[in-house]
């Protein structure tokens, strides 16, 4: 969901859900004729700079744990600030959820906070641009990663950049499963990938299919992580060693081989993004 850390999802998801700009490996020297950025993939911003950018879908976690909720945030005003929501479930798997009752917006960061208005928990931006973290009350940490917000929405009035114009064909940089130059031997096969999150065990499945660019991904029926199915990826590429999930709203999710044809989404923050290789047939 970075963490599908689908937050599914960076995460990420994305899946804190998930979610970091691609840049050179340990080791390598970029050719004379290589420009700096030429080996990162495009940076996507994903959280919010004003009030007006964080209504949304948000997912909520306790690190190192598999306790999490999907969050709505609205943008109306409410006795609490603004108004939130979330299922039932979330008071019993986040019990801190009990004395929220609204959030707020201040200093670029997001709080939540109670009936009266004070604090309980105080995000702020971690190096990654891409996740917010907060402190509890009893030493545990929370993550909080954009699902789909409306800081995540593309312009309206984008303009698609010409291949002439000095930047890649778009072609280059949205999601394909055959894609630019790079280690290829250590791509992800195409097909069926099962989600797991850190106990969690094949909460979803999604394919990764194999034709020409953009590369589609489909989430498979009777999928129970809600984060991931928020998170909607649509495409998927590889390149430098590399995957990288595209959310149909334009964000990402990067993640990184462990091996085994197993996939960890990096950066690795909230609860545990991994995608592993599994058999069609496997029940």
């Amino acid at each position: 969901m970075t963490r599908l850390r689908l937050g599914l999802l960076t995460g990420g998801a994305v899946l804190a859900l998930q979610m970091s700009a691609l840049g050179q490996e340990p080791g390598q020297n970029p050719g004379p004729d290589t420009a700096p950025d030429a080996a990162k993939a495009p940076f996507i911003e994903s959280l919010p700079r004003d009030i007006a950018g964080v209504p949304g879908t948000w997912d909520l976690s306790r690190d190192g744990s598999t306790r999490r909720c999907v969050m709505t945030l609205s943008g109306e005003s409410g006795p609490s600030g603004r108004r939130l929501s979330f299922p039932a479930g979330c008071r019993r798997a986040l019990p801190i959820l009990n004395g929220v009752a609204g959030w707020l917006f201040s200093d670029g960061n997001i709080r939540l906070v109670d009936k009266d208005v004070r604090p309980v928990l105080q995000f702020t931006r971690r190096a990654d641009a891409r996740s917010l973290l907060a402190p509890g009350a009893t030493g545990e940490t929370f993550s909080l990663v954009p699902l789909q917000i409306v800081a995540m929405m593309p312009p309206t009035d984008a303009v698609p950049t010409s291949p002439g114009a000095g930047s890649a064909a778009p072609d280059a940089r949205i999601g394909t499963g055959r894609t630019e130059p790079g280690p290829a031997r250590d791509a992800p096969a195409p097909g069926i990938y099962a989600l797991d999150r850190y106990r969690e065990q094949d909460v979803c499945r999604i394919e990764l299919t194999d034709t020409a660019p953009p590369a589609p991904v489909r989430i498979l029926d009777n999928c129970r992580d809600s984060g991931l199915s928020v998170f909607d990826p649509v495409s998927w590429r590889f390149d430098k060693g590399r995957m990288t999930l595209t959310a149909r709203r334009g964000h990402v999710v990067t993640l990184v081989p462990t091996g085994d044809g197993r996939w960890r989404r990096d950066p690795e923050v909230g609860t545990t993004f991994v995608l592993r290789k599994v058999d069609a047939a496997t029940p």
